[in-house]
């Protein structure tokens, strides 16, 4: 290894000004094959650099050469896998981490303590070792070959040693005073060496001349050891007087010593007393109000409500470790539950018996108090009577589950009970204002409930779950009283028997919505006013669960509307308090959803135009709900009933579009205006005065598109059929009436139809015009029409005149039978003609007999056109100007 050390030192690192200090043989982890060696070099030059080279030896072998070298100071960790055993692995961190083998673990050793010396001399940024002995970094590099590098290089740098910035400025300090030190080291190195043996002369005169003052120290501390151990002497016989003293008073510390524990246990004992009966102890006058108290009373019900809070506080005291052991704690806490039962059952037993009350007593509620004014009762008074009781309730929630949950399922059934019969009373006077039905001489209160002809009657249109039944006439007895003229109340909008669309009765449709919105302004506010009461009340303002519920039941405060809260018999956790309250009023009020679909299925069999009434305005009850809160109660009900409303309202739409198709037209008369076409109108007229400003604007809009696409289709379809009237007459009078329609209701969604109607409109009667015009000069007409078709085939303008057929004689020959006397006979026959086609109401017969005019005028200069460019120079002409045409057209018209 040495001559290797050697060759290196001579071949790579001197031309390079650097001196090798370690070598360590090694290979790559699991490539052995190929070795190579890392040195441990630093540069000859200052600053000094140190680095770690790989050297290996070339392809061909006969020398080595410098492959790869990393800076020490890039080095990070250095990992000698094992601290206790040797092993020859380790690890280098510089960029990345390069794993070596070395040739033996003394090498390994010897390179890693050198890194370690280099480390602590060179740099300032330490280096982490790792899995490496604790001596190896401390002792030094053996001695043998490894010491000797280059001439002692490696000694060399254990015993170089940088100066510290003081030693420094000495240094300079010293050159500064002697001018030749730069100049001649020799001589300054001379000076230093005097000046030294000077200073190590005076030191030895003064050590000397100490010795004197040594020895009379030395005396001295021999006295001071002497007064020592006179003074130790007195401090025992001290101590062996003061023996007996001690322990007189360590008897004395014990005894205060129980004192102190025995008062210290006295005061927490006491305080532990004060506490049981501070937090424990109930008043005589709390125990008498749970006992005695009158529950009736205002003054009555605070003072329970104050001994139940007091006893609660009582029951819910923390005890402390220990307490629960006592027997006197378990009596008072067993007086506790007794004072806590005994009340919660008088507590229980009093509201049950004011529920039934509620329930049995008259609040006015009676349909024939309520028919004049169709309000429901309100049940203010009650409420406010029972929130007396809020702050007890929720003790008894707190205290006694079972006793509350049972109060609530009272408090649903009876009041169920009570708002059942209120409301089908006040929807049975709904029915009657609706339908009219009036019983002279009689007032409603003398009428019995079950026996009632007005009940009878109204039993008739609807059953139990809510469908009308009966037949027609049973409908028209109930509808049809005291005004002969009252179109069926059957008839829609497109019912072609014995009643049109207009005969209906507005004043019917405007009291059936009046009737409606009154019937939902007046549930609102009674399921609003129980829903802020059923909280108040019952406290529902944490989450809570409802236990010991079965499926059945469950099902039934469900009402219907809500989905299982049970399954399988199992009761489960109630995820809200809006759940609680909603599940409770949909068991109080199971009845207002069945009453309000039967209202509405009255209501669409007495006149299907009530649908759209309903529909604006239960939208915006439903809207205005769902403002306050969307999953309240009133929220959800009105959402089903708007669902059954706008179901409505598409079998509404629906049924016109259906009869529409099956519309027939009479075969012996003009058509004119089609039924459809006219009711379309008011149909639209109705509707735009109804949902004005309305939430659900968009579903009209969408009845409107299927509509408006329903009679164009219809439209058509009769005018194919026509046989008296011509097909453009019947599309273009009612393509007519329909543009006139749209742009005075301004229905912006039907901006695209409007214009397909004015475009279908001046496109058939352009076709209408041209059509009818070739009757009057239709000789005229045929004639021109061969010449056209002469010029189309090739034949030039100026020699139309040479064909056999349309020569000079023959054109003189069609223009002599239509002088201005016969054209004039011919327009007044093909006025009378249009004003046979045309129907009066549309008032179309100026403007087509204008347009006429001017189609004539066209076609007369037209021929003019033609003569001269096919007959130039011929002299031809009509016998009939265009003011001839005007005096005749202007005539006619007058005539008629």
């Amino acid at each position: 290894m040495t001559a290797i050390k050697h060759a290196l030192q001579r071949d790579i690192f001197t031309p390079n000004d650097e001196r090798l200090l370690s070598i360590v043989n090694v290979c790559k982890a699991g490539k052995k094959k190929r070795n190579c060696f890392l040195c441990a070099t630093v540069t000859t030059e200052r600053p000094v650099q140190v680095n770690v080279v790989k050297v290996k030896k070339s392809d061909k072998g006969d020398f080595y050469k410098r492959q790869t070298a990393w800076a020490l100071r890039d080095l990070a960790v250095v990992d000698a896998k094992d601290a206790v055993k040797e092993n020859p692995e380790f690890d280098l961190h510089f960029d990345k981490v390069y794993k070596w083998v070395a040739s033996s673990a003394v090498e390994k050793n010897t390179f890693i303590s050198c890194i370690w010396k280099l480390n602590q001399r060179y740099l300032r940024k330490k280096i982490d070792f790792i899995n490496v002995s604790s001596q190896l970094l401390e002792e030094s590099v053996p001695s043998g070959e490894n010491q000797s590098v280059a001439g002692g290089d490696e000694e060399a740098v254990d015993e170089y040693q940088e100066l510290n910035a003081r030693e420094e400025q000495d240094i300079e300090i010293m050159m500064e005073g002697c001018e030749y030190a730069i100049s001649n080291a020799e001589a300054f190195a001379e000076k230093l060496s005097r000046e030294l043996q000077v200073l190590d002369g005076a030191n030895i005169q003064s050590i000397m001349a100490s010795e004197k003052q040594v020895n009379i120290l030395m005396k001295l501390l021999d006295e001071a050891l002497k007064e020592v151990d006179q003074i130790e002497l007195k401090l025992s016989s001290y101590e062996e007087m003061l023996q007996s003293v001690k322990e007189q008073m360590d008897q004395i510390s014990e005894s205060n010593h129980l004192i102190h524990l025995s008062n210290t246990n006295n005061v927490k004992l006491l305080s532990e007393i004060e506490f049981l009966v501070n937090h424990m102890d109930l008043a005589k006058g709390h125990i008498k109000a749970l006992q005695e108290g009158d529950l009736t009373s205002s003054r009555g019900i605070e003072a329970c409500t104050n001994a139940a809070d007091a006893l609660l506080q009582c029951m819910n005291v923390a005890l402390r470790p220990g307490h629960d052991m006592l027997h006197a704690v378990k009596q008072q806490q067993q007086r506790f539950s007794d004072l806590r039962e005994q009340f919660a059952r008088r507590l229980a037993s009093h509201l049950n018996s004011v529920f039934v009350s509620a329930e049995g007593h008259d609040q006015s509620s009676t349909l024939a108090q309520h028919s004049a004014e169709l309000t429901l009762p309100n049940h203010h008074p009650f409420h406010r009577d029972l929130l007396r009781y809020a702050k007890l309730m929720e003790w008894l929630k707190n205290t006694d589950y079972g006793k509350y949950e049972g109060l609530t399922k009272n408090y649903m059934d009876y009041l169920s009970r009570l708002y059942e019969r209120e409301i089908k009373d006040f929807f049975e006077v709904a029915k009657i204002k609706m339908t009219g039905t009036t019983r002279e001489g009689k007032k409603f209160a003398t009428l019995p409930r079950k026996e009632s002809a007005v009940k009878q009657e109204t039993e008739s249109l609807h059953g139990s779950s809510g469908k009308l039944t009966g037949s027609t006439s049973s409908l028209n007895k109930l509808s049809v009283q005291s005004s002969g003229n009252r179109r069926s109340q059957s008839s829609s909008l497109l019912d072609m028997g014995n009643m049109s669309a207009s005969d209906l009765d507005v004043a019917d449709r405007t009291k059936f919505d009046k009737i409606f919105e009154q019937v939902l302004s007046e549930l609102e506010p009674l399921c609003l006013a129980e829903q802020d009461f059923i909280s108040k009340f019952f406290k529902l303002q944490q989450h809570q669960s409802i236990s010991g519920t079965t499926t059945n039941e469950a099902e039934e405060m469900d009402g219907g509307t809500l989905s299982r809260s049970y399954a399988s018999g199992v009761p489960q956790t109630i995820s809200s308090e809006k759940d609680m309250i909603r599940q409770m009023m949909t068991k109080i009020f199971r009845c207002i959803e069945p009453e309000l679909n039967n209202l509405i299925a009255l209501g669409d069999k007495i006149d299907s135009f009530n649908s759209l009434y309903m529909l604006v305005k239960m939208s915006h009850h439903v809207w205005t709900a769902q403002n306050v809160d969307p999953a309240s109660f009133l929220s959800t009900t009105l959402g089903n009933v708007l669902v059954t409303v706008k179901r409505n309202f598409d079998k509404c739409i629906s049924n016109q579009m259906k009869q529409m198709d099956e519309v027939k037209i009479s075969k012996k008369s003009k058509v004119g205006i089609l039924p459809f076409v006219a009711e379309f109108e008011e149909f639209a007229a109705l509707a735009e005065s109804i949902f004005k400003n309305a939430e659900r604007r968009g579903d009209l809009d969408k009845a409107y598109t299927k509509l408006i696409r329903a009679v164009f289709v219809s439209v058509e379809k009769v005018a194919n059929e026509s046989q008296k009237t011509p097909r453009d007459v019947v599309m273009m009078e009612n393509f007519h009436h329909i543009f006139a329609t749209l742009s005075r209701l301004k229905i912006s969604c039907l901006e695209a139809e409007k214009k397909e109607a004015k475009l279908k409109y001046t496109d058939h009667l352009q076709s209408y015009v041209i059509y009818s015009l070739g009757q009057p000069l239709e000789k005229l007409n045929h004639f021109f029409e061969g010449v056209e078709a002469r010029v189309a085939q090739g034949i030039r303008e100026e020699e139309v005149s040479y064909q056999l057929a349309f020569n000079k004689q023959e054109l003189r020959k069609v223009i002599k039978e239509y002088p201005g006397k016969e054209v004039k006979k011919g327009l007044d026959n093909l006025y009378k003609k249009v004003d046979k086609h045309l129907c009066e109401e549309e008032n179309l017969l100026q403007v087509v007999w204008h347009s006429m005019q001017d189609e004539f005028i066209r076609q007369y200069k037209h021929f003019e056109g033609l003569i001269a460019r096919c007959y130039p120079g011929s002299g031809i002409t009509m016998e009939f100007t265009i003011q001839d045409i005007l005096d005749y057209c202007s005539s006619i018209a007058q005539s008629h």
